[in-house]
């Protein structure tokens, strides 16, 4: 699937940042709301943007090199535990989700596990979990690129029931690993630097962690960013790539969410980089590598809370931010119609 994404159409730039300045308030004294009701303005090319049915889909996918529990320090079924607690509303993005009035939907990208057609999950399974890249590459290019299509499928979905702003969440034990993998190869950074915690791997058990994910990184020399999202991703990683690229393309606002959500979104760059003018960035996270991944973006994200949770978290926490922008651009008065005197 290739994707048709034109950078944002900025005939209606100045008419939004009117109306924002004729607000009755001191220009720019909103900050950063600001700067996102004019993105937001631009993405739906209108000076009365509006927010509608905003969703989070988290995908979840098994990675092999989870198997032998070296990088790792929760088993690798507990993707699966952790899935089932979604789709009964114990986990911490159900929470969020619910609080904010955020549609939440989980997927099945590559759990091992057969969840047996359970009604509140999408099935969208490529295989049961990827291969190890210790070995091999985590999946074939044919896998790679069916992953793409099913991400992007899920998000034309979303669209056609009405919504307009998304949001990506993970889930899958051993997936900080294959994102610090994406992380060193798309931004050239070492990649002992771009390891983290991740579930929380410390001491020595984060020095083999390095010295394990260095060796897979020179084992390997993918060439383009479909040979990195195949040797070294996850299915729920590369799903989200996909799921990225077509929200751009559909004109969607699209909330990144942390280290993992920002690895797919650094594969989707590389694709695009028409991409980036559709992205608000919800967070940083506290995952080491996730503000270098910004930096190489040259973007601040919203919010510093010391999350690092992952399942769309952040995005579901930074929503209501969204909101308040367009809430200030469509209903606080301008200077003329409050009849307040503005400044000679």
């Amino acid at each position: 699937m290739s994707f048709d994404i034109t950078p944002l159409d900025k005939s209606l730039e100045n008419n939004i940042q009117h109306k924002i300045n004729l607000k009755t308030k001191p220009v720019s004294s909103l900050g950063r709301l600001e700067s996102i009701a004019l993105q937001i303005g631009l993405i739906q090319n209108t000076t009365h943007p509006i927010l509608k049915e905003p969703t989070i889909l988290v995908f979840a996918g098994d990675h092999g090199i989870a198997e032998k529990g070296e990088v790792n320090p929760y088993p690798q079924i507990v993707t699966q535990q952790m899935v089932y607690n979604f789709l009964n509303g114990g986990a911490a993005i159900n929470s969020l989700c619910t609080q904010n009035n955020i549609n939440l939907s989980i997927i099945d990208a590559g759990v091992n596990h057969d969840f047996e057609n359970v009604k509140e999950l999408i099935n969208a399974k490529v295989a049961y979990g990827t291969k190890n890249y210790q070995t091999e590459p985590a999946m074939s290019i044919d896998q790679c690129n069916i992953a793409i299509d099913k991400g992007a499928i899920i998000v034309s979905e979303k669209i056609q029931n009405g919504c307009n702003v998304i949001g990506f969440g993970e889930m899958g034990i051993g997936n900080s690993s294959a994102a610090a993998l994406l992380m060193a190869h798309f931004t050239q950074i070492p990649i002992t630097a771009c390891v983290g915690a991740g579930t929380g791997v410390q001491g020595e058990a984060m020095k083999l962690k390095q010295t394990i994910l260095e060796t897979v990184f020179k084992k390997h020399s993918p060439n383009n960013p479909i040979e990195a999202l195949a040797t070294f991703g996850g299915f729920e990683i590369v799903m989200i790539t996909g799921a990225i690229l077509k929200a751009a393309e559909l004109k969607m606002t699209i909330l990144i969410d942390g280290f993992i959500v920002t690895a797919a979104l650094l594969a989707a760059n590389a694709i695009n980089e028409n991409v980036l003018d559709y992205c608000i960035f919800a967070h940083t996270s506290e995952e080491q590598g996730h503000q270098k991944m910004l930096n190489f973006l040259g973007k601040k994200p919203l919010l510093s809370l010391g999350m690092r949770l992952g399942e769309g978290t952040g995005a579901a926490v930074a929503y209501p931010i969204l909101e308040s922008a367009i809430a200030f651009l469509n209903n606080m008065a301008s200077f003329e119609e409050a009849e307040v005197t503005t400044k000679e």
